[in-house]
């Protein structure tokens, strides 16, 4: 299974850069930037939260269930 996170179309879409989006959310762009490009192993519900009310969407714009094909 692979979870895909879509914050970087999210910004995209609402026009949002990470300093800003950091500032309004209250985490360091550095630690944003790890979940935008999906190298963070968790997201609390509460940073979670805070992203879906400032990119005005659902949890299901940001993160994405993708199952791994293990044909490979």
């Amino acid at each position: 299974m692979s979870i895909i996170v879509n914050l970087d179309v999210m910004m995209a879409k609402r026009k949002v850069s990470l300093n800003e989006l950091s500032e309004r959310v209250g985490i360091t762009p550095a630690n944003l930037s790890i979940l935008k490009t999906g190298k963070a192993k968790a997201i609390r519900f509460s940073t979670l939260e805070a992203l879906c009310r400032e990119l005005e969407c659902q949890p299901l714009d940001i993160l994405e269930y993708k199952v791994e094909d293990d044909s490979k």
